[in-house]
């Protein structure tokens, strides 16, 4: 089957596109690696950053400030700008689609403070804002009649002379490589925080498959050394504390029943405060029972069920034990004009995207809204270029190239256990490459990854069963996490200063002189060419008046 537009990924950022994307009259389909309801949208639980007033520019205004702020100054003032008008328009949006936001007894939208944000501008639905609009967007895309191809794993893209013709996929039920031709392609595919897997919120598959893609074609990485670790997830179950904990008034304190920090500080500084009490042998929990179990059961449903579900307390009464555990991916793809990529036809959004919003640090309830303001651009473009444009040609000749592979991995057997790797990699990332860093731990952490992605390619699949092989997929998200955490490690060592989610303690203080990005691309398999990228004329006029304001 061929399409006008092809969507990659499932959540509200790659639902959105492909809602836009859609007409009467032509084809869109949306490809999920897993199930149409599993993604890190789904999961996103404490609400969406908008001033609702359009008219109230000083609130859009601080919007505007918080965001910038948070990113430690490498955010993009003018693609902030646009997110944060766009955002009343965005809910509108959102509420004709079925999302059903927490209300006042006059009708009027509910929101709640976040960390970093000087106003209360977070709109949500409860504790489970994320699983209510993926819903209300699954609904609204079946609606339309775009297509859904489920359990679809992208091995590569199709390009003829720099214009993308198609995608190159596994379809998970019986192993077979397909290609799907399409105009135009949206990638959505979510971040890489799985990859610190035993340490994260992510599910251990999302590993940056799509940004794996991305650098085998060629397109350039941006800010990977930035990743978001929540300061609360359950201790023993890596399960989100959701933001809104801490919003409707929970505290953190360590076991000698201390409040050490102010709560609504953003994620980097909680983060690292509460590593400075678990360093001093303290254990940190989340103190929730001065709320009472009527507020509890009516502002913190998912988390009251999770808690006393997954370890056996009741937070209306007893302490939460937490620790900070790998979150969001502020790198990404490097995009031009807010969505576009280098490949023309190809356009980029969401987590996995680099759209220059978060910056060194994101501001809790911005990435919602990042996803589907930056969704619903992406698939305006998709479709605008999907009319002007034809159909590209298919080189099958790196289509065959996938199809060897796959028949590599089921050819042989193997004595190594793909499983103990993937779990010894995300205790190497977290231990070395997590909340502090320095250059000895990012050498030993690239020395043990580049090892051990010379092992993953003599990894083969002992169950030679083709239909619905897990181990296969296994294998490959792997291959793509060992590709991704390398980028992440050079990008952290070449920055010599702390700025954001980003901690040297060898380089503890931020370091104007590092004002800018870090571009990263992988020239040849294995080899990865690194620079700073260098403002323009215009943008270093910006910067000044930024900075003298």
């Amino acid at each position: 089957m061929i399409y006008d537009v092809i969507v990659v990924g499932g959540g509200v950022s790659g639902l959105m596109a492909a809602i836009e994307a859609k007409t009467s009259t032509n084809k869109v389909a949306i490809i999920t690696k897993g199930n149409i309801f599993k993604s890190n949208s789904s999961m996103a639980c404490g609400g969406i950053n908008a001033v609702l007033d359009e008219s109230d520019s000083e609130k859009i205004q601080s919007h505007i400030d918080d965001t910038y702020n948070s990113s430690k100054y490498l955010a993009n003032l003018e693609n902030i700008t646009y997110m944060c008008k766009r955002a009343n328009k965005i809910i509108s949006k959102l509420e004709l689609y079925g999302v059903d936001f927490d209300k006042d007894e006059d009708g009027n939208i509910l929101q709640r403070p976040f960390g970093g944000g000087k106003h209360n501008r977070t709109c949500y639905v409860k504790d489970k804002t994320g699983s209510a609009i993926t819903q209300a967007l699954i609904k609204q895309a079946k609606q339309l009649g775009i297509t859904f191809l489920v359990n679809t794993f992208v091995l590569n893209l199709s390009v003829h002379k720099n214009k993308i013709s198609g995608v190159i996929a596994l379809r998970r039920v019986d192993s077979n490589v397909l290609v799907y031709p399409a105009k135009a392609v949206v990638l959505a595919g979510g971040g890489y925080a799985g990859i610190f897997r035993g340490n994260s919120t992510n599910a251990q598959d999302y590993t940056g498959d799509l940004i794996a893609v991305c650098l085998r074609a060629k397109l350039a990485l941006k800010d990977m050394e930035f990743i978001q670790f929540h300061p609360t997830g359950i201790e023993k179950t890596n399960y989100l504390v959701t933001e809104a904990a801490r919003a409707e008034g929970g505290y953190l304190i360590n076991e000698d029943n201390e409040r050490f920090v102010n709560e609504l500080e953003t994620r980097d500084k909680l983060a690292k405060a509460i590593v400075e009490q678990q360093q001093k042998n303290k254990k940190v929990y989340i103190d929730l029972r001065h709320l009472g179990l009527e507020k509890i059961q009516q502002k913190l449903p998912s988390l009251y069920n999770a808690a006393f579900n997954q370890v056996g307390v009741d937070i209306s009464k007893e302490l939460l034990q937490i620790k900070p555990v790998a979150h969001y991916s502020m790198g990404g793809v490097e995009v031009t004009n807010m969505v576009e990529s280098k490949i023309k036809g190809l356009f980029i959004c969401g987590e996995m995207a680099n759209t220059q919003i978060h910056g060194a640090n994101r501001l809790g309830g911005n990435s919602l809204l990042e996803s589907t303001v930056f969704g619903e651009l992406a698939g305006q473009k998709a479709l605008t270029y999907s009319i002007d444009n034809s159909f590209e040609i298919i080189n099958y000749n790196n289509v065959i190239k996938d199809i060897e592979m796959i028949d590599y991995i089921f050819s042989s057997d193997s004595s190594k256990n793909f499983n103990a790797i993937r779990i010894s990699l995300g205790n190497c990332m977290y231990e070395n490459v997590g909340i502090i860093r320095d250059e000895l731990s990012l050498i030993k952490a690239f020395d043990y990854i580049k090892y051990l992605r010379t092992q993953s390619y003599s990894l083969h699949c002992i169950n030679k069963e083709k239909r619905n092989n897990v181990e296969l997929s296994s294998i490959l998200e792997l291959r793509n996490a060992l590709e991704i955490s390398e980028a992440i490690i050079l990008s952290a060592n070449l920055r010599k200063e702390s700025r954001g989610s980003h901690f040297r303690k060898d380089f503890p203080t931020l370091n104007e002189k590092y004002n800018k990005h870090i571009l990263i691309s992988e020239f040849q398999k294995g080899f990865f060419k690194l620079e700073f990228e260098e403002d323009d004329f215009w943008s270093k006029i910006r910067k000044l008046i930024i900075n003298k304001k």
